[in-house]
């Protein structure tokens, strides 16, 4: 199992499972990063978060702690 944050910059992969309990999954999906959606990883800050993407056409910067709840494939 992959999740985001095993991934390396200048990487392209599709979303897979969301896990993590409500609350913090719903703010997930209210990013826009949802089953099937393709994820481009731009950035990792030096000390390795946060980990900036680019999600349907925007940036995001996402904590180490939430890409690791986003299974990739």
């Amino acid at each position: 199992m992959r999740t985001l944050r095993d991934i390396s910059v200048g990487e392209a992969v599709t979303v897979k499972k969301l896990s993590g309990d409500g609350p913090v999954k719903r703010r997930i999906m209210d990013m826009g990063i949802t089953k099937g959606v393709e994820v481009y990883v731009r950035k990792v800050a030096p000390l390795g978060d946060p980990v900036e993407v680019t999600v349907r056409g925007y940036e995001l910067s996402l904590r180490k702690a939430d890409a690791e709840m986003i299974e990739v494939e």
